[in-house]
């Protein structure tokens, strides 16, 4: 055998014998049982044994054979023994592990029983413990009750406190959102406002913009016109234009003194209030040509629509009856003739000359006269508007035209256009008045393009202003 094997086999047997001697019927201590530790030493004698016969050879009957396996088994068992070092050592290892927790509960086996022979040895101690355990029990059951009374009225004042808290973030959050409702509406009142300021602002510079352009595209053009108009002068004519001055027109024929014009106009020309509604026109026309002379005023209508609209005017006409209606309204007229009026007055000394349904009672020399004259009287820029019949419409020659017995010439817009041009007058323009259809509603029957050309409007007025 290996003489290691022996050696620790004595060992165990030594120590075995030892504990034996020491303990010949096992442990106890008083009425409490201690662990029987013999089992738990067997199985170490056992383990020990296998740990003991680790690298030795089964003994086998002596003779050859059991010399030579022997042998082999030696040489096998050398051989093996780098293999299984690590084995052997982690096994007595573990035994030396179960040999100290052997030891451990001895220690814990007398300490147990040193302590039950001491309270074997106080009874008195005992009860008093059993009485402990006892108060420990009941004591125990009532705090349990307690602290889950406690708990409960704990839980409830989180809730409550939750509550209250939970109701206060509500009522904080709802006013931080008014309060940034309300900020933001006076925000978006404010960016509106800026906004509309500066949306004004942008509108009155684009208006005061547009008005500078205009004026000044105006004043070219009335530059241009005037060196057009001079050039075009200067082609057509050698020497400048002279009309004759004779005396004025000579009055109505004897039969047509007694004739109440009044009466007439009223009749055939309409009612004043008609008459003014047709003229307001000329009071957007002359905004900013004052002083604006009306020639032949009659009962007044265009001088009622100038007051009305802050333009200063005055009137002459011939017809004491129609001068005294006139006065009578509080306007300012004068009985005079207009030739001798226009040249009594200063040059370039008006700023608007207005002649409604008068130039159609001149000669025609008289009339280019009329329009030098007020050409002349009229500061630059100043504007002179002219309304007579509309030759172009067939239906005043049925109707209209003749109605009135001092009628001389109808005047085509072209050649009243003709005229303004060559006294020097520039931006004519004509629009016709008063379409004939209103009056004659048979003229529908007619094809559009037919009733336009040649029934379109009774009357037109030419504008034109001075260079």
């Amino acid at each position: 055998m290996d003489p290691k094997g022996e050696e620790l086999a004595a060992v165990l047997a030594e120590i075995r014998q030892r504990v034996r001697a020491r303990h010949p019927n096992g442990l106890a201590a008083g009425d409490v049982p201690l662990p029987d530790l013999a089992p738990l030493l067997h199985a170490r004698d056992a383990a020990e044994g296998k740990v003991a016969s680790i690298g030795s050879v089964n003994p086998r009957p002596p003779g050859l054979g059991n010399s030579i396996a022997q042998t082999i088994k030696r040489l096998v068992a050398r051989a093996l023994n780098w293999h299984v070092r690590e084995q052997v050592e982690f096994n007595r290892a573990v035994m030396s592990c179960v040999q100290a927790t052997i030891e451990a509960l001895n220690d814990s086996n007398r300490a147990v029983a040193m302590l039950s022979a001491r309270l074997a040895g106080d009874g008195g101690s005992v009860q008093q413990l059993k009485d402990l355990r006892t108060h420990w029990s009941h004591w125990r059951v009532e705090w349990e009750k307690k602290l889950a009374g406690n708990e409960i009225v704990f839980l409830r004042s989180v809730a409550d406190q939750q509550s209250a808290v939970q109701y206060r973030v509500t009522a904080i959050d709802a006013n931080y959102r008014e309060q940034m409702r309300a900020q933001h509406a006076n925000f978006e009142a404010a960016l509106e406002r800026s906004a509309g300021s500066i949306q004004k602002r942008i509108a009155a510079d684009i208006e005061e913009l547009q008005k500078r352009f205009w004026a000044d595209l105006e004043r070219i053009r009335l530059e241009y016109e005037t060196i057009i108009h001079a050039e075009l002068r200067a082609m057509r004519q050698r020497a400048s234009f002279s009309l004759p001055t004779g005396p004025v027109a000579p009055p109505a024929p004897a039969d047509f003194q007694n004739i109440d014009w009044l009466k007439f106009a009223e009749k055939f020309r309409g009612s004043e209030s008609a008459i003014k509604q047709r003229q307001q026109m000329y009071a957007i026309r002359f905004q900013g040509h004052a002083p604006v002379l009306d020639i032949g005023c009659g009962r007044g209508e265009m001088l009622d629509v100038f007051r009305e609209s802050g333009i200063e005017a005055v009137g002459i006409d011939l017809n004491e009856d129609s001068l005294a209606v006139c006065r009578g309204k509080g306007l300012q007229v004068e009985a005079a003739d207009l030739f001798a009026y226009l040249r009594a007055l200063p040059d370039s000394s008006l700023g608007g000359v207005v002649c409604s349904q008068v130039v159609e009672h001149l000669p025609p020399q008289r009339l280019l006269e009329l329009i030098q004259l007020a050409q002349a009287k009229l500061r630059t820029g100043g504007l002179l508007a002219i309304e007579t019949p509309n030759p172009e419409c067939l239906a005043i020659f049925a109707t209209h035209f003749y109605l009135d017995p001092t009628h001389r010439h109808p005047l085509p817009p072209a050649l009243m256009s003709f005229y303004l041009e060559e006294a020097g007058f520039g931006g004519i323009e004509v629009e016709r008045l008063n379409p004939a259809i209103e009056s004659m509603p048979s003229l529908a029957e007619l094809p559009g393009a037919f009733q336009k050309e040649f029934f379109g409007a009774l009357d037109y007025a030419v504008f034109a202003r001075r260079l």
